[in-house]
């Protein structure tokens, strides 16, 4: 199948043809005038506007302040010359792409009072031909004041959102880094220990099987347990590693208090909408953290967990009443709440702590909405 041949590049609107009807306007305007030497002018300065346009895109630093000063001499030239105002139309633009804010600032001024100086001109001289495009004129007028900042604001939205992506990017690369390390700690920790404990009883109960038999059964059967302990193990870390719901923690949270003979009142507002499932691994990670320390440290009866979807903040708060902190230093030494800070701090999240009539921890963090689940909502 052949390609169709296109002028434009896709995708790009209506702008293009805007842009040639521009390009083409300043003839209509020449040929207006009845002096072959003005015709001749208008060619020149029109011929010569498109040029320097070209080379004020393309170029850095002081040429910039050349080619513009030169490009609204030109405007402001055809403007009284020909009545052709739509020159500033094409200097706004430029301005709007100037990357010093300096240079934005100063052409933005000298192109606004420039034009206005040469419409009131016209208006003064009360052309007909002038007269008659006012509406234009007027809007041309507000797009030298607004385009330019609109551009510009644009320019820098589009920078920071880059510089926005690249910062996710990074976070995604410390994630991935983070869990890798912890993934090692974990199998270290683990399985390398029970691993050299197997392979220690093993070469002992090969050494006395002849010796002591009873020994070398005795031994086999400590590293038929250790291997089933370190089974165990391996399945708890990747039941870990596929992340945890709210809804599931919420289950085993009951189950531990029941078994500490503590009440649980619960209200939630499950299931979470639009929500990524990491933020509720981090969220489940610390409701684990503070219901332990509720069992092992409150001595209390009755335990409230309450979780909110306030607008684009989700809000726990676990309330015990029991005998609440002992002292201030508790919220910095041990008690796994240290851990739940950092592991908020990740996600932007707070943590507050009150120690009267038991003990408070409200937990607060911005919604982190699943970017496929977004995608499909699109």
């Amino acid at each position: 199948m052949r390609k169709r041949f296109s002028i434009f590049q896709k995708g790009s609107g209506i702008s293009p043809y805007i842009w040639s009807v521009f390009s083409i306007l300043p003839f209509y305007f020449i040929f207006q005038s009845s002096s072959t030497t003005e015709v001749i002018i208008g060619f020149i300065l029109t011929i010569l506007f498109f040029v320097a346009y070209r080379f004020a895109f393309i170029s850095n630093k002081w040429p910039v302040y050349l080619w513009t000063c030169l490009l609204i001499a030109i405007s402001i030239t055809m403007t009284i010359l020909f009545h052709f105002i739509y020159f500033a139309f094409y200097i706004a633009y430029y301005n709007g792409k100037i990357k010093n804010k300096i240079a934005f600032i100063v052409l933005y001024i000298i192109h606004l009072i420039a034009t206005t100086v040469a419409i009131n001109i016209n208006v003064v001289m009360r052309d007909e031909l002038f007269l008659q495009q006012i509406p234009f004129v007027v809007i041309i007028w507000i797009a030298v004041i607004l385009l330019p900042f609109n551009l510009y604001n644009k320019r820098k939205q589009d920078q920071l959102e880059e510089q926005l992506d690249v910062a996710n990017k990074r976070i995604s690369e410390l994630i991935i880094q983070e869990e890798r390390q912890r993934i090692a700690r974990d199998l270290h920790d683990t399985l390398g220990q029970k691993l050299s404990l197997i392979g220690l009883k093993s070469d002992l109960a090969r050494k006395v099987l002849n010796k002591n038999p009873e020994q070398a059964k005795s031994e086999l059967k400590d590293v038929q347990q250790t291997a089933r302990t370190a089974l165990n193990e391996v399945r708890q870390m990747v039941s870990q590693m596929r992340g945890i719901r709210l809804k599931e923690e919420f289950i085993r949270i009951r189950q531990i208090l029941d078994a500490a003979e503590i009440e649980l009142k619960l209200e939630h507002d499950l299931p979470l909408k639009n929500n990524s499932l990491f933020l509720e691994n981090i969220l489940s990670m610390c409701l684990k953290e503070a219901v332990t320390n509720v069992v092992k440290h409150s001595k209390a009866t009755i335990c409230h967990i309450k979780l909110e979807q306030l607008g684009d903040e989700i809000r726990v708060t676990i309330k015990d009443d029991g005998i609440g902190m002992m002292e201030e230093n508790d919220i910095v030494k041990g008690s796994g709440l240290l851990g739940m800070k950092e592991r908020l701090e990740f996600v932007n999240g707070l943590m507050e702590i009150e120690g009267d009539n038991g003990t408070t921890i409200i937990i607060k963090v911005p919604k982190m909405v699943n970017q496929r689940e977004q995608e499909e909502h699109v």
